[in-house]
Protein backbone atom coordinates (compact mmCIF):
# COMPACT_ATOMS: atom_id res chain seq x y z
CA UNK A 1 0.00 0.00 0.00
CA UNK A 2 2.84 2.43 0.77
CA UNK A 3 4.23 2.03 -2.74
CA UNK A 4 0.76 2.64 -4.18
CA UNK A 5 0.09 5.76 -2.11
CA UNK A 6 3.57 7.18 -2.68
CA UNK A 7 3.09 7.51 -6.43
CA UNK A 8 -0.30 9.26 -6.27
CA UNK A 9 -1.13 12.85 -7.12
CA UNK A 10 -4.23 13.30 -4.99
CA UNK A 11 -6.83 16.07 -5.21
CA UNK A 12 -9.23 16.47 -2.27
CA UNK A 13 -12.48 18.35 -2.93
CA UNK A 14 -13.93 19.59 0.37
CA UNK A 15 -17.15 21.61 0.64
CA UNK A 16 -15.93 23.68 3.61
CA UNK A 17 -12.79 24.21 5.65
CA UNK A 18 -12.47 21.28 8.10
CA UNK A 19 -14.20 18.71 5.86
CA UNK A 20 -10.83 17.80 4.38
CA UNK A 21 -9.54 16.75 7.83
CA UNK A 22 -12.75 15.12 9.08
CA UNK A 23 -12.84 12.98 5.94
CA UNK A 24 -9.25 12.14 5.08
CA UNK A 25 -6.78 14.04 7.28
CA UNK A 26 -4.99 10.84 8.25
CA UNK A 27 -4.73 9.72 4.63
CA UNK A 28 -3.31 13.13 3.67
CA UNK A 29 -0.74 12.85 6.47
CA UNK A 30 0.28 9.34 5.43
CA UNK A 31 0.55 10.24 1.74
CA UNK A 32 2.68 13.31 2.43
CA UNK A 33 4.94 11.29 4.76
CA UNK A 34 5.48 8.85 1.89
CA UNK A 35 6.29 11.63 -0.58
CA UNK A 36 3.04 11.73 -2.56
CA UNK A 37 1.55 14.93 -3.92
CA UNK A 38 -1.63 16.18 -2.24
CA UNK A 39 -3.74 19.19 -3.23
CA UNK A 40 -6.84 20.47 -1.44
CA UNK A 41 -9.71 22.57 -2.79
CA UNK A 42 -12.15 24.00 -0.25
CA UNK A 43 -15.19 25.20 -2.14
CA UNK A 44 -16.57 27.83 0.24
CA UNK A 45 -15.62 29.76 3.35
CA UNK A 46 -17.74 32.47 4.92
CA UNK A 47 -19.21 33.90 8.08
CA UNK A 48 -21.46 31.46 9.85
CA UNK A 49 -23.48 31.30 13.06
CA UNK A 50 -22.64 28.21 15.11
CA UNK A 51 -24.20 26.88 18.24
CA UNK A 52 -21.56 26.60 20.95
CA UNK A 53 -21.61 24.91 24.38
CA UNK A 54 -23.72 27.71 25.89
CA UNK A 55 -24.96 29.97 23.09
CA UNK A 56 -24.82 30.74 19.38
CA UNK A 57 -21.49 32.15 18.27
CA UNK A 58 -20.60 33.97 15.06
CA UNK A 59 -17.45 32.81 13.27
CA UNK A 60 -16.12 35.06 10.52
CA UNK A 61 -14.57 34.03 7.23
CA UNK A 62 -11.11 35.33 8.13
CA UNK A 63 -11.01 32.98 11.11
CA UNK A 64 -12.04 30.03 8.96
CA UNK A 65 -9.44 30.87 6.32
CA UNK A 66 -6.70 31.20 8.91
CA UNK A 67 -7.60 27.88 10.50
CA UNK A 68 -7.61 26.17 7.11
CA UNK A 69 -4.25 27.63 6.12
CA UNK A 70 -2.67 26.54 9.40
CA UNK A 71 -4.02 23.00 9.01
CA UNK A 72 -2.69 22.77 5.46
CA UNK A 73 0.73 24.08 6.49
CA UNK A 74 0.85 21.57 9.32
CA UNK A 75 0.09 18.70 6.93
CA UNK A 76 2.54 20.15 4.35
CA UNK A 77 0.20 19.71 1.41
CA UNK A 78 1.60 20.74 -1.97
CA UNK A 79 -1.00 23.46 -2.54
CA UNK A 80 -4.49 24.49 -1.50
CA UNK A 81 -7.15 27.01 -2.41
CA UNK A 82 -10.57 28.35 -1.45
CA UNK A 83 -12.92 28.87 -4.40
CA UNK A 84 -15.54 31.14 -2.80
CA UNK A 85 -14.73 33.53 0.04
CA UNK A 86 -18.28 34.77 0.14
CA UNK A 87 -20.80 34.55 2.96
CA UNK A 88 -23.65 34.79 0.44
CA UNK A 89 -22.44 31.58 -1.23
CA UNK A 90 -21.35 29.74 1.92
CA UNK A 91 -23.87 27.04 2.90
CA UNK A 92 -25.72 27.70 -0.38
CA UNK A 93 -23.63 25.74 -2.86
CA UNK A 94 -26.75 23.87 -3.93
CA UNK A 95 -28.00 27.15 -5.42
CA UNK A 96 -25.09 27.25 -7.87
CA UNK A 97 -25.88 25.47 -11.16
CA UNK A 98 -24.10 22.13 -11.23
CA UNK A 99 -22.68 22.94 -14.63
CA UNK A 100 -20.90 25.97 -13.13
CA UNK A 101 -19.45 23.94 -10.25
CA UNK A 102 -18.27 21.27 -12.68
CA UNK A 103 -16.56 23.96 -14.74
CA UNK A 104 -14.77 25.28 -11.64
CA UNK A 105 -13.52 21.82 -10.74
CA UNK A 106 -12.51 20.90 -14.28
CA UNK A 107 -11.02 24.16 -15.59
CA UNK A 108 -11.37 27.37 -13.59
CA UNK A 109 -9.87 26.64 -10.18
CA UNK A 110 -6.17 27.20 -9.65
CA UNK A 111 -5.97 23.47 -8.84
CA UNK A 112 -8.52 22.40 -11.47
CA UNK A 113 -8.46 18.81 -12.70
CA UNK A 114 -7.36 19.79 -16.21
CA UNK A 115 -4.45 21.77 -14.75
CA UNK A 116 -2.91 19.48 -12.14
CA UNK A 117 -4.07 16.16 -13.66
CA UNK A 118 -4.51 14.16 -10.44
CA UNK A 119 -4.33 10.38 -10.38
CA UNK A 120 -6.70 10.15 -7.40
CA UNK A 121 -9.67 12.32 -6.44
CA UNK A 122 -11.36 12.28 -3.04
CA UNK A 123 -14.90 13.67 -2.94
CA UNK A 124 -17.23 14.24 0.02
CA UNK A 125 -19.78 11.50 0.52
CA UNK A 126 -23.29 12.26 -0.60
CA UNK A 127 -25.39 13.14 2.44
CA UNK A 128 -28.24 15.20 3.86
CA UNK A 129 -25.97 18.28 3.80
CA UNK A 130 -26.91 20.31 0.72
CA UNK A 131 -23.36 21.65 0.18
CA UNK A 132 -21.77 18.21 0.45
CA UNK A 133 -24.36 16.85 -1.96
CA UNK A 134 -23.68 19.65 -4.46
CA UNK A 135 -19.90 19.18 -4.34
CA UNK A 136 -20.20 15.40 -4.59
CA UNK A 137 -22.51 15.56 -7.62
CA UNK A 138 -20.42 18.17 -9.43
CA UNK A 139 -17.17 16.42 -8.55
CA UNK A 140 -18.55 13.07 -9.66
CA UNK A 141 -19.58 14.63 -12.96
CA UNK A 142 -16.12 16.14 -13.40
CA UNK A 143 -14.68 12.62 -13.06
CA UNK A 144 -16.76 11.17 -15.91
CA UNK A 145 -14.75 9.01 -18.33
CA UNK A 146 -13.33 10.39 -21.56
CA UNK A 147 -11.41 8.98 -24.49
CA UNK A 148 -7.98 8.59 -22.84
CA UNK A 149 -6.01 9.57 -25.98
CA UNK A 150 -7.93 12.87 -26.14
CA UNK A 151 -8.38 13.75 -22.46
CA UNK A 152 -7.14 11.57 -19.58
CA UNK A 153 -9.62 10.91 -16.80
CA UNK A 154 -9.22 10.04 -13.14
CA UNK A 155 -8.63 6.34 -12.64
CA UNK A 156 -9.24 6.42 -8.88
CA UNK A 157 -12.34 8.17 -7.54
CA UNK A 158 -13.26 7.89 -3.86
CA UNK A 159 -15.64 9.60 -1.48
CA UNK A 160 -14.68 9.98 2.16
CA UNK A 161 -16.32 9.30 5.48
CA UNK A 162 -17.55 12.06 7.80
CA UNK A 163 -18.85 11.78 11.38
CA UNK A 164 -21.93 13.84 10.51
CA UNK A 165 -23.26 11.45 7.85
CA UNK A 166 -24.43 8.95 10.43
CA UNK A 167 -27.69 10.92 10.08
CA UNK A 168 -28.71 9.74 6.62
CA UNK A 169 -31.59 7.98 4.93
CA UNK A 170 -31.10 4.23 4.84
CA UNK A 171 -30.78 4.13 1.05
CA UNK A 172 -28.06 6.79 1.25
CA UNK A 173 -25.96 5.20 3.99
CA UNK A 174 -22.19 5.27 3.63
CA UNK A 175 -20.94 1.77 2.77
CA UNK A 176 -17.11 1.74 2.78
CA UNK A 177 -15.29 -0.39 0.24
CA UNK A 178 -11.79 1.14 0.49
CA UNK A 179 -9.75 1.65 3.67
CA UNK A 180 -6.50 3.40 4.53
CA UNK A 181 -4.65 2.33 7.67
CA UNK A 182 -3.87 5.51 9.64
CA UNK A 183 -2.76 3.82 12.87
CA UNK A 184 0.49 5.80 12.83
CA UNK A 185 -1.25 9.02 11.76
CA UNK A 186 -4.33 9.30 13.97
CA UNK A 187 -2.58 11.75 16.31
CA UNK A 188 -1.57 13.85 13.32
CA UNK A 189 -5.16 13.84 12.00
CA UNK A 190 -6.44 15.03 15.38
CA UNK A 191 -3.73 17.70 15.59
CA UNK A 192 -4.62 18.96 12.11
CA UNK A 193 -8.29 19.01 13.04
CA UNK A 194 -7.51 20.98 16.20
CA UNK A 195 -6.41 23.88 13.98
CA UNK A 196 -10.08 24.19 13.00
CA UNK A 197 -10.76 25.32 16.54
CA UNK A 198 -13.92 27.27 15.74
CA UNK A 199 -15.58 24.17 14.30
CA UNK A 200 -14.89 21.71 17.11
CA UNK A 201 -17.58 20.74 19.57
CA UNK A 202 -17.32 19.26 23.07
CA UNK A 203 -17.58 15.52 23.55
CA UNK A 204 -19.83 13.63 22.79
CA UNK A 205 -20.86 15.68 19.73
CA UNK A 206 -20.06 14.09 16.37
CA UNK A 207 -17.68 17.00 15.59
CA UNK A 208 -15.59 16.52 18.74
CA UNK A 209 -12.01 15.27 18.71
CA UNK A 210 -13.08 12.32 20.86
CA UNK A 211 -15.70 11.25 18.36
CA UNK A 212 -13.37 11.62 15.38
CA UNK A 213 -10.84 9.44 17.21
CA UNK A 214 -13.52 6.89 18.07
CA UNK A 215 -14.73 6.70 14.46
CA UNK A 216 -11.16 6.12 13.22
CA UNK A 217 -10.78 3.32 15.75
CA UNK A 218 -14.09 1.75 14.71
CA UNK A 219 -13.04 1.88 11.05
CA UNK A 220 -9.73 0.37 12.10
CA UNK A 221 -11.44 -2.53 13.84
CA UNK A 222 -13.35 -3.22 10.64
CA UNK A 223 -10.03 -4.12 8.99
CA UNK A 224 -8.16 -5.35 12.11
CA UNK A 225 -5.87 -2.35 12.61
CA UNK A 226 -5.74 0.33 15.30
CA UNK A 227 -7.18 3.18 13.23
CA UNK A 228 -8.34 3.72 9.66
CA UNK A 229 -10.17 6.07 7.33
CA UNK A 230 -12.92 4.61 5.19
CA UNK A 231 -13.96 5.51 1.66
CA UNK A 232 -16.49 4.47 -0.95
CA UNK A 233 -14.72 3.54 -4.17
CA UNK A 234 -16.55 4.73 -7.28
CA UNK A 235 -13.83 3.80 -9.76
CA UNK A 236 -10.47 2.03 -9.59
CA UNK A 237 -8.76 1.41 -12.92
CA UNK A 238 -5.60 -0.72 -13.12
Amino acid sequence: MDAFLKKQKCLVLAPHADDEIFGCGGTIARMKDLGAQVYVIVVSVGEVLHYGPDKEEKVDGDTRNSEFENAMKYLKVDDYEVVFNDTKVHLRLDAIPRRDLVNYFERECKLAIDKIKPTMIILPAASYNQDHEAVFRAGFTACRPHLPHIKPFQKIVLSCDNPAISWSLEREKFHPTFYVDISKYLDKKLKALSYHKSQLKPSIHHASLDNVSNLAKVRGREISVEAAEAFMCHRFVV
